[in-house]
């Protein structure tokens, strides 16, 4: 064969972590402005590429010895290859997108309040002061029907941002709630 693009496999091999973070930034990018032009589905699409250009940099917990050797023979980046900086900004990006993808969801007809739920607890674990996460905790948690727990995340929202209307309305709607379960369970006694 002659000239022409190599193929995907080398050029893969030659992408530094730079080169994986510049593109979910970008990718990111492009999602905000389509959360922006209200597209959210297409903005979903682009969070989770985004999130996809990561997961090459990423060690998983636990495998990081035997990932790293395969990593450098598949010439994958080697996660240990992160600077610090480096390593920041892939968490920035992981939180924003999380987020994101979360905001996008809660734009549906049909809310998956179970994923809304999983991606702001994603966000908590490596932010746990993140005011839009806890609120939308709180807010999955309400429409889950845990009671006890959107109480909790919710009114962890309110010490980040006492004067946020939707917290304290949603606030209001759980307390009414578990009220009505307390007195559902006196009737029942």
């Amino acid at each position: 064969g002659g000239g022409g693009a190599p193929a995907r496999g080398q050029a893969g091999a030659a992408a530094e972590p730079a080169e994986f973070i510049r593109r979910a930034h970008e990718f990111k990018s492009q999602g905000a402005q389509c959360y922006k032009d209200k597209k959210f589905r297409e903005a979903i699409g682009k969070y989770h590429r985004a999130l996809l250009e990561l997961k090459g940099l990423l060690p998983v917990p636990g495998e990081q010895e035997r990932d790293s050797r395969a990593a450098s023979r598949a010439g994958a980046p080697n996660p240990g290859r992160l600077s610090e900086e480096q390593s920041k900004t892939v968490e920035a990006i992981e939180i924003d997108c999380y987020n994101s993808l979360a905001a996008c969801l809660l734009q549906a007809e049909l809310v998956n309040y179970e994923r809304v739920k999983e991606y702001c607890l994603k966000v908590l674990k490596k932010e746990g002061e993140n005011f839009k996460a806890l609120y939308r905790s709180g807010v999955a948690f309400y429409h889950l029907g845990d009671y006890d727990k959107a109480l909790y995340y919710l009114k962890e929202a309110r010490t980040r941002q006492p004067t946020d209307t939707n917290v304290i309305r949603y606030i209001q709607l759980t307390e009414m709630k578990l009220s009505r379960c307390s007195q559902r369970e006196k009737e029942a006694m």
